[in-house]
This record gives structure tokens, sequence and C-alpha cells, in this order.
């Protein structure tokens, strides 16, 4: 069952539509859309308001290549959640898990994925609530970031192995389509894009600059720019922060990122008169406290980036951290 009804539309949108050359009132006019939407706080669109909005995108630009050349300006800069989130894991396969947590949190969408018995990833999106036909150039759209976030992260050429789509492009244009997933295209009546195993578990390198550029000098502390005399629970929360977003913070993966045993990476945050689970709830309740003042982002949007199950859990947990609600919290440090 979904959990939400309608389409955020983060504020990266707006840097895409200005480096595409399109001017968002518009594309917004056009589409019936309240002209100055992407400066109000909160930014939602029904389905039936979002399949306007990429129908108005298509119609801007005139160009069937649209959605592609679209995509290819997707960048690490882009302040966008789901981005933050996939490149933060450790390769294509996690990276989808999260995507698809995210679409099931977030979105009215469900994103299917199937690991064949030689390790390929075929991934679905599938759409729900939707009362007319998915245009087209969303379709193209939804695949080809996954082809691109594969390449941003990993900084490789990646193809995909195979790649279905409900509606061909022309004779004319098919080459262009080939040319970005490196596979000519084939017909298939479920949307689908399927990456080779070694794609899948390649490891990515990149994370996304533009969220962590947002960060206090506290928040975005790496691993590599500690130098030797940084203490154990230094690492630890340099670590977290990489960690949480891709929901993989367990002792087990900090250990080995550190290249020691769980039990003496027990032993040394004691010594320092800390424990991991202690750390965890700290960076993460510093974590939820910088995007409830520092963004719109919903409070499903911040408990997915803090690898909450549900939003109640996150709701559950922030009062429990401060006594307050994180709507009040918002409100609060606003005022202040």
């Amino acid at each position: 069952m979904t959990r939400n009804q309608s389409f955020p539309l983060d504020i990266g949108w707006r840097t895409l539509l200005k480096d595409f050359g399109f001017r968002p009132e518009h594309v917004l006019r056009r589409a019936g859309l309240p002209e100055d939407l992407f400066s109000r706080g909160e930014r939602t669109l029904s389905v039936e308001d979002y399949f306007r909005f990429w129908r108005s995108l298509e119609t801007e630009a005139d160009d069937p290549l649209f959605p592609l050349k679209l995509i290819e300006l997707v960048s690490v800069e882009l302040f966008d959640p789901p981005l933050f989130a996939a490149l933060c894991s450790a390769n294509l396969m996690q990276a989808t898990q999260r995507l698809a947590r995210y679409k099931q949190l977030i979105l009215p969408m469900r994103l299917d994925i199937d690991v064949a018995s030689n390790g390929d990833l075929d991934v679905s999106p599938h759409w729900l609530l939707a009362q007319s036909d998915v245009p087209h150039s969303l379709q193209v759209a939804e695949i080809a970031f996954l082809v691109r976030l594969a390449r941003l992260a990993t900084r490789e050429p990646v193809k995909a192995k195979r790649v279905n789509l409900p509606v061909l492009p022309s004779a004319a244009y098919a080459p262009h389509y080939k040319a970005f997933f490196g596979v000519a295209v084939h017909y298939d009546p479920n949307l689908s894009v399927t990456f080779s195993a070694t794609d899948a578990l390649r490891p990515f390198l990149t994370v996304n600059e533009g969220m962590w550029r947002v960060f206090e000098p506290e928040l975005r502390r790496r691993l590599s720019e500690l130098d030797a005399t940084a203490a154990t629970t230094e690492r630890v929360q340099a670590l977290l922060l990489e960690l949480i977003p891709s929901n993989t913070a367990t002792i087990d993966v900090v250990a080995e990122r550190l290249a020691m045993s769980k039990r003496t990476l027990q032993r040394r945050l004691e010594e320092e008169g800390e424990n991991f689970r202690a750390l965890v709830n700290h960076t993460r309740e510093k974590l939820a406290r910088h995007y409830l003042a520092n963004s719109t982002l919903s409070g499903g949007e911040i408990a997915f980036l803090l690898g909450f199950e549900d939003p109640n859990s996150f709701y559950r947990a922030f009062q429990g951290w401060t006594g307050q609600t994180p709507d009040n919290a918002r409100q609060t440090m606003r005022l202040n």
C-alpha cells in the first residue's frame, strides 16, 4: 500500500530546468500549475498534476531526446534526497534498494527489483494511482536516471545490459537511445532496465557534494580528512554521516570500514566513554535538527535519510531525543 499520494518537487528541479534552458514559469503555466510553485515552502503535486508537469516539459522542449538530455544534466551538485541516499550506498545494487524504499515511503510509486541467478540486476518502475497514461518522457527519464546514477557514482561508462520501453523511439532517434544506454532498446509493455552483475556490484566512489555542502562543518567531516590523532569516536561519527543515509549504519559495517574487529571497536569506544548505539542516535539527532532547520524536507523524507522504516518511527525517536515533535522543533528553530 502506498504511503503517499503526491510527488515532491525538490528544489533541484529549478536547477535542472535552468540548465536545460527552460523558463520554469512557462512550464508551470502550461501545466496549469502556480507559477510561484518553486518559491513555496511545500512543493508537492498530485499524480495527475505531476503528469501534466511532465507533458508540459515535453511540449516546451519539443525534442524527442529531451528526457535523455535532461538526465545528462543530473550531477552530484544537486540537492536531492534520493540521489544523496543512493550516492552514499556501496554500489548500484544497494542504491536501487534505497531508491525503492524512498518511493515506497514518499511517492505513489513502486520500484520492483529482481536479481537473476547470474547476478544481473533488473529494475522496473511502476506508477500507482495513475488515472491516465504515464508520460513517455517520464518513463524514459526514470530508467535513464539509474544509468546516469551508475556512471556518476562509479566514474565508469556503465552500460545497461537491456532496456525495455513500452514505446520505442522512431528509427531516426533509435541510435541516440543506443548511444545513451549503451544497448539497443527493445519493446516491452513493462518498462525496465537491466544491469550486469559486474556493474550492479561495482563500488560507488562519489557522494553528493550538493547535499554535503549545506551541512555545518561538524556534519561534513569525512573519514579521509581526519588525521592520525583522531579518536575512534570521531572516526565512527565521520563514517556514520555516510552510512546513515544509505541505511547501513551497523557496527559490523563500521568495524569493517575501519579495518578492525567488532570487539576492538566496542572496546575502543568504551575507553573513550562512548557506545555505538548512542553515537548512532546522537548523529541521527544532529542530522534531523539540521534538516528541520535548513531545509523544507518533509518528515517522511527526513525519516528516509535517517534510515527509519517509516515517518512514525522517526517522530517517536525525535520526541524521545528532544521532548518535541519534529514540526514543533522546526517552528521553534525558525522563530529563533
